[in-house]
């Protein structure tokens, strides 16, 4: 810490000409005496205080400075071991502070400034924010930010993961905001950008590739550990940690991306263009028509994933389960999906469409689905019925013909049929259908009735149920006995008394 001119002067004063001590001067002027030695050691004056103590590490001072030397990053902990093994008796804690004292640093870099030309450059990286809790899911809150190079204009939009169809769609966006595209796009070795590198030699993401191709501008990663190639997007996203995203309260995603989007063209457009005197507002409609055109049509920005839906009628997707028709089972299917749209389908068939759920384990139905199955159900439970019924009786295929002619609920004239086919036998019944279809009456009463007359003719008692209901079986359990002699167990004791 600097002190003013005039006590420096007091210093010099009272140590050449009045003689006083380094620790009167301090106790006098009211400083630190390192004070009054600094000032005395820029005079010219050698450093006052004792002569430094011999110390044990001296003699091995000449191996550990060759050693680190020819072995920068060598830990203090494998050096004290190698200086202990000739002899050192030294603590390890006074060794360590010698060796960080000594380790030799690496040579400062010095950077150049980098300038792009308007259009030129953008440079792209995520940046995570915490997470979300959607129902019973736990969704990564992940930044998209893209930065132009030359006016610090920046587009910022949130997603719920980094998946490549989401750092596409970023893209797109940011292009939609601009109106225009950069010519070069500057990336770090993002796992969205590079799948492979060795030295030079770059193997892009594919669908990036395909991307860039589509709107005509070059992805360029930096090179590897050198994150100040691209330093204008690392500020940025701590630009937008510490001005936008602290302390702000926000419902959900789309509410959050609103007020991003209000404020990169308010506050974050206002800020000074670092390196110019203007506004990034100002900057950026400069810079806007040194950007490259934007095709005709959008680029088709679909996730595709093939699912199977297995013996129930859904599919599973990010988590969830959305239904699909009943008639899809065990069949390998296609899920189209955008952020707010899953879309299940079949070659060219769509098979259904649903919002897009962001939770975790549930159930996305279309009403229509699961009626249809219902439906489905019900009839195949009607038509075991019916086919029993036919086989045991085949009379009660035309009786079954023309109550369907009349309108009746074909389901309860099978019902009642089969429980007089129980009761009553085939044959009984094939005759007293015979019989109602010749009255013209083609109803379960009619043949009831039938039945009926066909009894009484022959002398026989009615027709006993085959199959009890259950309170009526109850009553026909054998109960067993309780023992009554244990009573008078109970009782012989209080005989004898008496």
């Amino acid at each position: 810490m600097a002190i003013p001119p005039e006590l420096e002067a007091q210093i010099l004063r009272f140590y050449h000409a009045e003689k006083w001590s380094v620790g009167t001067i301090a106790r006098q002027l009211k400083v630190h005496h390192e004070t009054v030695s600094r000032v005395l050691a820029q005079a010219g004056l050698p450093r006052l205080g004792p002569p430094a103590r011999h110390s044990r590490i001296d003699p091995y001072l000449p191996f550990v400075l060759q050693t680190l030397e020819k072995f920068p990053t060598l830990t203090a902990a494998r050096l004290y071991g190698m200086v202990c093994e000739r002899g050192y008796r030294g603590h390890p804690d006074h060794f360590r502070h010698f060796v960080a004292r000594h380790r030799p640093r690496p040579k400062a870099e010095a950077y150049l400034r980098l300038s792009t030309l308007p259009g030129e450059q953008a440079q792209v990286d995520w940046g995570h924010f915490g997470h979300l809790m959607i129902g019973r899911a736990r969704r990564p809150l992940m930044a998209f930010v893209m930065v132009l190079s030359y006016s610090r204009q920046i587009f910022l939009r949130f997603f719920l993961d980094a998946r490549l169809e989401n750092f596409l769609r970023g893209h797109a966006a940011a292009f939609t905001a601009w109106q225009g595209v950069p010519r070069v796009l500057l990336y770090d070795n993002l796992r969205s950008a590079v799948l492979e590198r060795r030295g030079d030699a770059i193997r892009f993401q594919p669908a990036l590739l395909n991307f860039a191709a589509y709107h005509r501008f070059e992805p360029r990663p930096v090179a590897v550990a050198r994150g100040n190639e691209k330093g204008r997007v690392e500020r940025a996203i701590r630009y937008v940690r510490d001005a936008f995203f602290a302390a702000r309260a926000f419902n959900d995603v789309d509410d959050l991306n609103a007020q991003a989007e209000a404020w990169v063209a308010g506050p974050a457009a206002d800020r000074r263009c670092p390196g110019q005197e203007i506004s990034v507002a100002a900057a950026f409609a400069a810079e806007a028509p040194s950007l490259l055109k934007l095709p005709d049509n959008p680029y088709p920005l679909l996730e595709q994933v093939a699912v199977r839906a297995g013996k129930t009628p859904y599919v599973r997707f990010d988590k969830n389960d959305y239904s699909v028709p009943h008639t899809q089972v065990r069949r390998t299917l296609t899920v189209l999906a955008d952020p707010d749209t899953v879309r299940i389908v079949d070659g060219a068939q769509i098979l259904a469409c649903h919002h897009r759920s962001y939770g975790r384990g549930e159930q996305i139905e279309d009403p229509a689905h699961i009626a249809a199955l219902v439906a489905q159900k019900r009839q195949a439970r009607r038509h075991r019925a019916t086919d029993r019924l036919v086989r045991a009786v085949p009379e009660a295929e035309a009786l079954l013909v023309r109550a369907a002619a009349r309108g009746d609920q074909l389901g309860a004239v099978t019902a009642a049929l089969m429980r007089l086919l129980d009761r009553y036998g085939a044959g009984e019944l094939q005759a007293a259908i015979r019989e109602a279809l010749q009255r013209g009456v083609p109803h379960p009463n009619a043949v009831r009735l039938a039945l009926e007359h066909r009894r009484e003719a022959r002398h026989q008692p009615p027709p006993v149920v085959r199959a009890l209901p259950a309170h009526l079986r109850a009553k026909d359990t054998p109960v067993r006995p309780a023992r009554l002699d244990l009573y008078d167990q109970l009782k012989e004791p209080a005989d004898d008394k008496s």
